[in-house]
């Protein structure tokens, strides 16, 4: 099966703000769509493992690299708004329904894409069937982001010197458990730990209204989160969860592995995190 999935490379127009460097992995008669949402400082590439275990289980899978990263044109880890940022994660879905129609569609963000995930679904209402978010950025930890840049200092900036950068500062060993992974992180040319004001000021202004839209959510959620994130408190995924309409909640769940870090797709154990993924949505 994997001899038959084709990886194709595009670009995509989601706004007035240029193209948006597109990655797919289509099996031959795909009965079912995946949409991947990366995070903060990475891109598409780094899900080309999880996403051909989709493809190989037949799924069309699909993700872009978000404005400021990856491959996409632009500066590094800035957008004009943040704002932005669900509201073309919004026009992806779009675009990538008209590419099956009729087949169901599952929207995955992880971390800061978790964030762009759940505001987009609360804000914009995507037509998707499922959503499946991995250690969402819905409170921080301590492992950087905040401390590098005070809130207060980031919404200054952002109106006198939006462009103005700093490293975020990640904790790199609260990825994942497996050296292998941070190795790749580290040596990676397209993850860049570069953040403007204004997206810094944008993003913590997310995080902040974003959990108190959880009742706005109209498709099952499946929260999955690391027990040793530092990145992204598993708190703020508790209480989104806690937050979704009673009718949500009772098709949704919420899951946190004691003893994994924050990439949970990239932990040791992610073929049993996929699978765990598999199982919900076959229910």
């Amino acid at each position: 099966m994997r001899d038959l999935i084709l990886r194709k490379e595009s670009q995509v127009v989601l706004s007035d703000q240029g193209e948006r460097y597109r990655r797919s992995w289509l099996p031959p008669e795909p009965s079912r769509v995946m949409i991947l949402v990366h995070g903060y400082a990475e891109h598409t590439g780094r899900y080309d493992e999880m996403a051909m275990h989709f493809a190989e289980r037949g799924f069309a899978v699909h993700a872009y690299d978000q404005a400021g990263h990856g491959r996409t044109a632009g500066p590094r880890g800035h957008v004009d708004r943040f704002d932005r940022l669900p509201e073309e994660a919004a026009r992806f879905v779009e675009r990538v329904g008209l590419d099956h129609p009729g087949l169901p569609i599952t929207l995955v963000g992880h971390s800061m894409g978790g964030l762009v995930v759940a505001t987009a679904c609360a804000e914009h209402r995507p037509s998707v069937d499922r959503v499946v978010l991995s250690g969402p950025l819905l409170a921080l930890g301590g492992g950087g982001l905040r401390q590098s840049l005070s809130l207060m200092a980031a919404r200054v900036l952002s109106l006198v010197a939006p462009k103005v950068g700093f490293a975020a500062g990640l904790d790199l060993e609260g990825l994942s458990r497996d050296p292998e992974v941070i190795r790749r992180y580290v040596e990676d040319p397209y993850v860049k730990d570069r953040m403007s004001a204004r997206f810094a000021a944008g993003m913590n202004a997310t995080i902040d209204r974003t959990p108190a839209f959880a009742g706005r959510i109209e498709r099952p959620m499946l929260i999955l989160h690391g027990g040793l994130d530092p990145l992204a408190a598993p708190s703020g995924s508790e209480a989104f969860h806690a937050g979704l309409a009673p009718q949500i909640a009772s098709e949704s769940e919420l899951k946190v592995y004691p003893d994994l870090r924050h990439e949970i797709f990239n932990e040791p154990e992610r073929e049993a995190v996929w699978q765990d993924m598999l199982d919900w949505l076959d229910r």
